[in-house]
């Protein structure tokens, strides 16, 4: 597994112009999290800029809507002229290709993340020519998901050190 992962990351390297590239960092980010903002400034210093995509996820059911997340990214990430806070329907590499982005850029907090990413990562570059860069989670924010927030939020705590830094949520403005 070790082994797969480093060729994995080690071949591609060479093929996308890599670190002056655009890479889409997907999500639902239903909210966004300290994490997620770590994660993209961690991702900065790989890629020349970074696409924040609102995946519509019809599985999940979101406790913000889209422009609320929206403007809770904008909000995050307003002063940081590289990143660009996009929305999309559909399959995340086939928006990739439509967009002319040739990375995908995800957080890992464990083993059973990699799991799955690893295989999604892999169709993507089998079938759409995709790549993906795996960053480990920052271990500040590892324990942190937009799941746990969301529940905060519905039992009326206080989450506020689990996102990021002055960060309003819309009920809150």
């Amino acid at each position: 597994m070790g082994r797969l992962f480093l060729v994995y990351l080690r071949f591609p390297l060479h093929n996308h112009n890599f670190v002056n590239g655009t890479a889409l960092f997907p999500g639902t980010f239903d909210p966004i999290t300290l994490g997620h903002y770590l994660l993209v400034e961690r991702g900065l210093k790989q890629f020349a800029q970074i696409k924040i995509g609102i995946g519509e996820n019809q599985g999940k059911s979101s406790l913000f809507t889209r422009d609320e997340r929206i403007q809770m990214l904008k909000q995050a990430f307003g002063p940081m002229d590289r990143v660009e806070i996009l929305s999309y329907t559909g399959l995340t590499a086939v928006f990739c290709r439509k967009e002319g982005i040739n990375w995908i850029l995800r957080g890992l907090r464990s083993a059973q993340d990699f799991e799955y990413e690893r295989n999604i990562a892999q169709l993507n570059l089998e079938l759409y020519g995709v790549d993906t860069l795996f960053l480990a989670g920052d271990p500040k924010a590892n324990h942190i998901s937009s799941t746990l927030v969301r529940d905060i939020i519905r039992h009326g705590g206080d989450p506020s050190t689990l996102l990021p830094e002055g960060l309003l949520l819309p009920a809150q403005k």
